[in-house]
Parts: C-alpha cells; sequence; structure tokens
C-alpha cells in the first residue's frame, strides 16, 4: 500500500481525481469501455531466465519456472479457475512489505521478476504480477484493469492507498476484484471496504462514469511507464 503515482504523500480523492482532470463518480460499478489493446504479454522465456539469474541467482530462476508452470498449467482453463489461481500464487509467492524496505523509495513499482526475485512487495507489485500473468494466459487488456483505491482498515474509519486487479467480463459488468490482503476473488459490490479512486491497464486511465479512456496511462504514470521499460528489457513485451 503506498500512495498514488503522482505524490509521495497522501491526497484525498477529489484531488487525485482533479490531477487526472477526471470527474468524482465512482468507478467500481461503472461501465468501463476499452481503447484499442495491445497483444498479449508474449513472454520472452529465455530473456527473462538470463535477467532473473542475473539479477536474483538460481533462486531466482527457480520461482521464474514456478511462475512460468503455473502460466503453463493454466492455459486453456475457465476464467474463474485463472482468476483464483493467480491470485492464490502471488499472494503465497510475494510476501507484502513497504517500498522503503525493499527499494529504499518511497514508491517503486516492480515488476513481475522483482517481486518474485525478492519475495516481497506491495499492493501495486501484485497488481501488476497478476495483471501480465492473466494477459499472457490470454485474457483481453479491455477486461483488466487496475483500481487505485483508498482501504478502510478494519472497522475503522482509518484509510491507506491501495491498488487491486479488477476483471470486467463486460464494460459494464460488476468487477472481480483480485487483492492481496484478502484470500478469495469477490465481486466488487462485496468490497465495501475500498472506495476507488482511478483505474489503469496498457491502453487508457478511466474515472468517474467515463466510458472512454481520459488519458494516456503511459503520459501520466510515470511509475507505471518505468515498470513496462523494465519489463521489456526483462522479456516481458
Amino acid at each position: 500500500m503506498t500512495s498514488p503515482a503522482s505524490t509521495d504523500a497522501y491526497v484525498s480523492r477529489r484531488s487525485v481525481l482533479r490531477w487526472l482532470g477526471l470527474g468524482t463518480a465512482s468507478l467500481l460499478g461503472g461501465g468501463l469501455l476499452s481503447t484499442p489493446e495491445p497483444a498479449g504479454a508474449a513472454l520472452d522465456h529465455a530473456r527473462m531466465r538470463s535477467a532473473m539469474s542475473a539479477e536474483f541467482g538460481a533462486q531466482g530462476v527457480q520461482v521464474l519456472e514456478e511462475w512460468l508452470s503455473l502460466i503453463n498449467r493454466l492455459r486453456g482453463a475457465d476464467i474463474a479457475t485463472q482468476l483464483r489461481e493467480v491470485n492464490d500464487f502471488f499472494n503465497r509467492k510475494v510476501r507484502w512489505l513497504e517500498d522503503r524496505t525493499i527499494w529504499r523509495q518511497s514508491d517503486y513499482w516492480a515488476t513481475p521478476l522483482e517481486s518474485l526475485g525478492r519475495g516481497a512487495g506491495d499492493c501495486e507489485d501484485y497488481s501488476i504480477a497478476k495483471y501480465v500473468t492473466l494477459k499472457e494466459l490470454g485474457i483481453p487488456v479491455s477486461k483488466l484493469r487496475m483500481i487505485y483505491v483508498r482501504a478502510r482498515l478494519g472497522r475503522s474509519q482509518i484509510t491507506q492507498a491501495h491498488m487491486v486487479l479488477g476483471y470486467y467480463e463486460t464494460p459494464s459488468a460488476e468487477p472481480l476484484i483480485l487483492d492481496n490482503i484478502a484470500a478469495s476473488v469477490s465481486r466488487a459490490s462485496l468490497r465495501t471496504d475500498l472506495d476507488p479512486l482511478f483505474s489503469f491497464n496498457s491502453s487508457g486511465l478511466w474515472a468517474g462514469g467515463s466510458t472512454q479512456s481520459r488519458a494516456d496511462p503511459l503520459a501520466r504514470l510515470s511509475r507505471w511507464r518505468n515498470a513496462i521499460d523494465r519489463m521489456r528489457r526483462q522479456g516481458i513485451q
């Protein structure tokens, strides 16, 4: 759980949306419409193994092979199984730690190789890794959104910035939420602890009830752009 990408400090929901130049209506039940989407993740296994070995050694390569084995096993499986097992895999393999502890930075968006190699990450890192995996399994980008939220802690009114991954069966469907702080994939309406701010993927950035992307995520979200650049160097296209 970290602050939104535009700042290292907490900012309110309205100020986040003003920064994006967008509205303030809810996202989780919104009608989202995709923009033209890129192809799947297209993993270059040889380059990934080389990058993992150079950065994290034999232990890193071992966990990479577990990830690739998961992908191979889930190809052709039904969507519910893919969502559940991808969510479970990263929740088990990646331990939650703050970016300052892992990377000595206030906010760092890690690639899947970095998260698995370190065996640790925060909410953005879980969401990115699950997003990349589901893309590689053939789920269209139009059905996947990383959603920035404020998450209420327990029964209190204390909130913390957080990111989850949403799966939308159709543009207007209620999404299913994949989350590192919840064991099960669940419908958004059941996650009353989440207050959405905005959502994005590789193709667009959405807020409010808009049916079209309002911004280029690579232009507005520098940490997402930097993560994509590193993924490409590591063999994730």
